[in-house]
């Protein structure tokens, strides 16, 4: 079955045939466009993907570019990673494209690449400001950077509450009575999502009338798994901690299985929050309580500005924030109820007020 047969069974052109295949349906009646799609369902017509985009001028890909990933990793390392790319395939399959992932080990690298694919757009996950403004001004598709901070104004970009999220983690460990808190992140140095989740971290300590000390800051080069069980052994060697905030759940995970190996309970001993609300905490013990960032919704909000890019051809110049949100499940406790010390006795300091709910 080809094009030629199904016009012979049509009684019209083969160029009739093309342009109802690939959905011009205004270019035929609407008899004419149903008696066409009657034969190529009932023959099971599959016309040829390479055809198709050099008829329509588009190769129906969407490009996913993970960077700061080493030759020797892959994207599911992360299970943040795992679920973004497969809210975002869903949506971009459910649009009738192919999403074509590759990893990079700095964003940068994805100049040649993208040169050299056809594709028709790309989303671009996590990458630093000033290479997002770099990459866009030689880019020659239309793309939307994802957790990314920067004030260009033609730059398309998806990211969320960072800032609230760190404050909401700290900010509900503190209304526990916690004051000794682990913060467990990658570098904070840099602007980006990780300094964000740090800065409304201390605003939740300074509304407090409290600081957080940098020594209670553990900085890891990533967010593996396996950092976060080093950090938390190192935090369980110090009995004066109470709680730890990680920011990535994976890190907490990691973290709980560290306090774990040192001998602490989770949340008996020591409460822990982490950072995504990914489909793992849920899988824990015990369960995590985590900041959720709601990554379907983002994954979501990327894919139709692309697409409105794409099939619309309006200006990528947007910038669209998700909210964040404190999902409460058993990995915290109280100060009055956990971490006490060997003796069976509260280490809260003596004379300490009573709490007040802080409002925002």
């Amino acid at each position: 079955m080809n094009l030629k047969t199904i016009a012979k069974l049509a009684g019209v052109s083969t160029v009739t045939v093309s342009n109802v295949i690939n959905g011009k349906y205004h270019k035929a009646s609407k008899e004419t466009v149903e008696r066409i799609q009657k034969i190529v369902e009932e023959n099971h017509y599959q016309p040829s993907a390479t055809a198709r985009s050099l008829i329509m001028k588009r190769s129906r890909i969407i490009g996913v570019v993970i960077p700061n990933l080493q030759s020797t990793e892959c994207f599911s390392v992360s299970p943040y990673n795992t679920q973004i790319l497969g809210h975002l395939d869903r949506y971009i399959r459910n649009k009738g494209y192919y999403m074509m992932p590759h990893c990079v080990v700095q964003s940068s690298d994805v100049l040649p690449i993208l040169a050299t694919w056809n594709i028709d757009g790309a989303l671009l996950l996590g990458v630093a400001a000033e290479d997002a403004v770099q990459l866009h001004q030689k880019l020659k598709i239309p793309a939307v950077f994802v957790d990314t901070y920067a004030d260009a104004p033609a730059l398309a970009t998806v990211r969320i509450e960072d800032r609230k999220g760190g404050y909401l983690a700290a900010r509900h460990l503190l209304e526990k009575g916690h004051r000794r808190i682990a913060f467990v992140s990658p570098s904070t140095v840099y602007p980006g999502v990780m300094q964000e989740r740090f800065l409304g971290f201390q605003e939740a300590f300074r509304e407090r009338g409290l600081v957080l000390p940098p020594e209670d800051c553990f900085t890891i080069r990533d967010t593996l798994y396996e950092r976060g069980v080093d950090v938390g052994i190192k935090i369980a060697a110090d009995p004066s901690f109470t709680a730890v905030a990680a920011m990535a759940d994976v890190l907490a995970l990691g973290v709980m299985e560290g306090l774990r190996r040192g001998g602490r309970r989770v949340p008996e001993d020591i409460s822990v929050i982490g950072f995504d609300d990914l489909p793992e905490c849920q899988y824990a013990h015990p369960k995590l309580t985590s900041i959720s960032q709601h990554i379907e919704e983002k994954a979501r909000c990327a894919g139709e500005y692309l697409f409105s890019m794409l099939e619309e051809e309006i200006p990528a110049d947007g910038k669209k924030v998700i909210d964040v949100e404190l999902v409460e499940r058993q990995s915290v406790l109280p100060r009055t109820l956990s971490g006490k010390s060997k003796s069976g006795g509260s280490s809260l300091p003596a004379g300490m007020p009573p709490e007040k709910p802080i409002q925002k």
